[in-house]
């Protein structure tokens, strides 16, 4: 099997396969040390909540090496912060939890991936770490050394922490590269079924261009009004003036319009009413919360599906993609099943 050219094996590599841990097989310090850490997490856990501060502990075990908290926060803090923007209570706890474990997991994995690298015996050469991290400054400091330490340091960091952390990153990616291969050559009969499966992803759907009025029930005869502008418009007025004088949305301005929209944009009291006209009919008199609408359709477009002709491309592209995501899941998979996991 052939090796990322940044990935080279140790002239000190040894044949040594070590046999897959298990339960059983961590030693007793370790369970003991494990146990303590682990207890003493707990212990402290009810003084972190009160006084709002952040304490390690473990979040996961990988073949005896510890996956601590504080490496979860760091994958999850920005993504939490827009959680708990958008969502309260039980949702939000529910999401958070989904989100942090899926950190765990992907924690998880990388060290898999580490742990495989050491086994093997490769090596990342020192001046490819020297190459990335120079490129990095280069590309993103505008090649401001001094710049770049000043930002780590503001984020807490160590330029040797730094590179090690760079370091991990290429040798995952290193590691996926050689370990995932697929065989870049499509059949057309692949081809086809995927886009027959994906027939969605290239379809555009059902649309009509639709006008809107709006009208508020806080009036007490904003019905008879809406009933009457309805009246008017089936007599041959001009639905779009007819909106500029009457409606109270934001849209009024411009005679209501709504320009396309599929089933989606609207919610289905509405986009009922909207999908059953034809072009140039009004819809009857709407009630929806405390407003009342009027709907007209302009115009309507049949859903369509561009022919594989046409994106044949793009759908080989998703194969790839789709086969290089599979492959590597199997590659994780493999190292799992040989691994002593455990998340806590």
């Amino acid at each position: 099997m052939g090796v990322s050219p940044i990935l080279c094996r140790s002239k000190l590599a040894l044949d040594f396969n070590p046999p897959s841990l298990t339960v059983e097989k961590i030693s007793k310090n370790m369970k003991s040390r494990l146990l303590a850490f682990a207890l003493i997490a707990v212990s402290i856990a009810p003084f972190a909540e009160a006084e709002e501060q952040v304490l390690d502990g473990i979040a996961a075990v990988v073949n005896g090496e510890v996956i601590t908290f504080s490496q979860v926060r760091e994958l999850v803090v920005s993504r939490e912060m827009a959680l708990r923007q958008t969502l309260r209570g039980q949702e939000l706890a529910d999401k958070v939890k989904e989100t942090r474990l899926a950190a765990i997991n992907d924690l998880i994995d990388r060290q898999l991936v580490l742990q495989d690298f050491q086994k093997n015996k490769f090596n990342i050469p020192e001046y490819a770490v020297d190459d990335h991290v120079n490129t990095i400054i280069r590309e993103q400091f505008k090649g401001d050394r001094l710049a770049f330490i000043r930002t780590l340091q503001a984020q807490g960091y160590t330029l040797q922490r730094f590179r090690k952390v760079e370091t991990d990153k290429m040798i995952v990616q290193a590691m996926r590269q050689r370990a995932v291969k697929i065989d870049p050559i499509l059949s057309p009969s692949k081809v086809e079924k995927f886009y027959e499966q994906h027939s969605a992803d290239y379809t555009t759907p059902e649309q009509v261009k639709l006008r809107m009025i709006v009208l508020h029930k806080d009036s007490a005869d904003a019905k008879n009004v809406a009933e009457e502008i309805r009246t008017k418009v089936k007599g041959g007025a001009e639905f779009a003036k007819m909106a500029q004088l009457y409606s109270e949305d934001s849209s009024k301005e411009i005679g209501g319009d709504w320009g396309w929209i599929d089933r989606t944009t609207l919610n289905e009291t509405l986009s009922g009413p909207a999908f059953n006209l034809k072009p140039g009919q009004i819809s009857k008199v709407v009630e929806v919360g405390s407003n009342y609408y009027l709907l007209f359709v302009e115009a309507r477009k049949k859903a369509e599906t561009k022919p594989l002709s046409v994106v044949r491309d793009e759908v080989e592209k998703k194969v790839l993609q789709s086969d290089r995501q599979a492959a590597q899941e199997k590659w994780i998979k493999g190292l799992r099943d040989k691994a002593y996991v455990r998340i806590f």
